[in-house]
């Protein structure tokens, strides 16, 4: 399976580093996915920092006994992508044939 991780690091208050078998790697934010009583711990930071890597499941866990399905993490977008593909509320889309107002004209 592609996404099984293989290498997890904690890397910010919410964020992973993580390795796949396929050789992707990359920074995700799961803050997201922290909902329900079995994630409320991993909301502090310091106990989010005890990730481990559980070989044989090939996903990332908690002391709690918190794992997230590596086809969850594998899908999720990189740190940083997902907004980068949104535009600006302030993005201007000029139409073909349509006229530009020019302040003091």
């Amino acid at each position: 399976m592609k996404w099984r991780v293989v290498k997890a690091v904690a890397a910010g208050k919410h964020s992973l580093d993580l390795t796949f078998k396929d050789g992707t790697r990359k920074r995700v934010n799961l803050l997201p996915l922290l909902d329900g009583p079995i994630f409320v711990p991993l909301q502090d930071p310091e106990y989010f920092a005890r990730v481990e890597l559980d070989s044989v499941a090939g996903t990332v866990v908690w002391p709690n006994g918190a794992d997230i399905a590596p086809e969850t993490l594998y899908d999720l977008p990189a740190e940083g992508k997902a907004d980068a593909k949104r535009r600006s509320p302030n993005h201007a889309v000029q139409r073909p044939g349509a006229r530009v107002a020019r302040a003091g004209r």
